[in-house]
This record gives C-alpha cells, structure tokens and sequence, in this order.
C-alpha cells in the first residue's frame, strides 16, 4: 500500500530592516510538497513533477534540490529507511513562494524536504524529527537559521546560530503585511557579497538599538515601526544590485510607511495591511497575506484507505 505524505511550508522575509541574519517573519504563503512512498520502483529521472514558480526550469530527476536533501537526511538519519525506500519515492512540487526574491524559497524548499524525511524514517519505524532537529539541519544546510526558524515554527522569531535556537515573539501590533515582488530576481549569493567585511562601531550601536525598537514595536507600539525599521547593516550597500526596490522602499518610508528589502531582495516587504498603488510601479506584483503562526504543517495519508493524520 503506497503511502502519501504531503506537507505546505510558508515563505518567510528575513531581517525585517535591522534584524539581519537574526530577524525571520513567516508569511501566508505556501509551497505544497506531495512526497509517495510506492510499493514498486520509481524512475529516478522523472519522480520529480513541479507546478507554478519555475516549473519549466527546475529538474524533475533526484537531482532536484528537494529530492537530494530528503536523501543525505535519510542516509544520516535513517540509513535503514534510505536503503529500503529511497528508490520509491516521487514528488509532486506546487510552488508558490517567488524564487530569487528574497522570501526564502530555498528555505522552504530545505525545511519541506527534511521534515519529509523525517516522516518517512517514522513510517520505517524511527523516531520522527523534532522541530528543533528540524531547525538545526535546515541553519546547517542554509549557512544561517533567519529563514528556517519561521518556516519551522511560524510567527516572528529571533534566531541564533552554532547551534541553531530560536525564539517566537508576539506580532501583536501586525496582523497582515504587504508584500510587493518585482518581475527580476537576486542571487543571494551576490546580496551577501556586497556587504562589507566591518562596519563603524557607531553604526552597529545605533542598528542594535533599532533591532531592539523593532520588537518593541511588534509587541507593543506599532506606532515606532517606521523608525526602527530602519536598517543601518546592510540595505544601503546593496542598493546598487536592486536600485528600484530601494527607490520604493525610499518612497514608501517617506509616506510613514515601515517598508524594507525583505531578505536579500528585491522584495520590498511593508509592515501595514494596505499600501497606496500609486507609489508602486506597474511592474510589481501586490501580494496583502496575513503573519503564519504554525510553520510547516504535514497530512499522511494511506492512498489505499484514504484515511489521514494531520498535524
């Protein structure tokens, strides 16, 4: 009896402004994985099929990114479960989360594939990730844990690494945010190579206290937002690789709005429900979605009973 597993990861903006490499936002929007365990052989250069973001670009072999971390997880964790069923499965990919945007579509995609892998060493009888197992192997695989802590554990998180921990604090004042997504993308690899090496103590003091402002406004003052969004650490050293995102960003604040660069870009992610369309250029996509609060979820089902366990 085949098995289906499927699970939805939210995207997530990491350093909201002057949380970097520490702030994580999950948000409303979500990639479906449909991972099969069969009871035959799967041909490995077409268990892959993929829908929406990509789907033209992306392989469809066990070369997929998804499909080769579900098998260095298995091997590490569960080399009894990789040697009995890593050559039945196949996975069928719905993507919704932009790529190259800067909301953590290979965060997702990582988070997904491991918590999967997780699931299938529980059907061969292991003991199930945890969330913080979870969390640890994504922060190692990513390089940091800013976009793997929401995409775990939902909500506002502030994240440390070496080892991978992560704290949720309460948006309280934020229950939707708007999330405008250009039609180019960004390396993340280039984003990060623009930032320099040390900055001037002063500048690091100043950028700490508008991190600390910024909880203070999640949790209790919406109304100190727009200044402590302000990022002194990174935003103005990749202003070259997304010009146009900073100008809306530029634009944005000067209408009191708390707008910054979400991740490494070009996203533009405001801290408010509505935003004037006049200030947004035709080429930029509105997306208005709520704060997630539960991080990726999982439903098993037995495709031969139908039945399934959600959690």
């Amino acid at each position: 009896m085949s098995v289906r597993i499927q699970i939805e990861v939210p995207a997530t903006s990491a350093n909201l402004g002057p949380g970097y490499d520490a702030f994580g936002l999950a948000l409303g929007i979500f990639d479906t994985l449909t991972l099969t365990i069969h009871d035959e052989l799967v041909d490995p250069s077409t268990c892959v099929k993929v829908t929406g973001e990509s789907a033209t670009t992306l392989p469809t072999d066990r070369s997929h990114l998804i499909m080769r971390v579900i098998g260095d997880v298995l091997r590490a964790e569960y080399p009894d479960a990789a040697a009995d069923l890593g050559a039945r499965l196949s996975l069928d990919c719905v993507n919704r989360i932009p790529h190259s945007r800067g909301l953590g579509s290979s965060a997702a995609a990582i988070v997904g594939a491991i918590a999967l892998a997780g699931e299938i060493g529980a059907h061969a009888g292991g003991e199930k990730l945890s969330r913080q197992r979870v969390l640890e192997l994504a922060s190692d695989l990513e390089g940091h844990p800013d976009n793997a802590a929401p995409a775990v554990f939902g909500g506002l998180t502030i994240a440390l690494p070496d080892p991978a921990r992560s704290w949720q604090i309460p948006a309280n004042t934020v229950a939707e945010v708007t999330v405008l997504v250009p039609d180019v993308r960004l390396d993340t690899d280039i984003a990060r190579s623009l930032i320099p090496v040390s900055v001037e103590h002063a500048v690091a003091a100043e950028n700490s206290a508008r991190a600390a402002l910024l909880m203070h406004g999640f949790v209790t003052d919406a109304s100190v937002l727009l200044e402590a969004t302000d990022d002194r650490l990174h935003q103005e050293f990749r202003r070259d690789a997304y010009p146009q995102s900073m100008a809306l960003v530029d634009a944005l604040r000067a209408d009191g709005l708390p707008a910054v660069i979400s991740g490494a870009g070009p996203t533009v992610l405001v801290l408010a429900d509505s935003v004037p369309q006049t200030l947004v250029p035709a080429a930029v996509t509105f997306i208005q979605t709520s704060i997630d609060l539960g991080g990726y979820r999982v439903e098993k089902k037995n495709q031969a009973s139908d039945s399934h366990d959600r959690r």
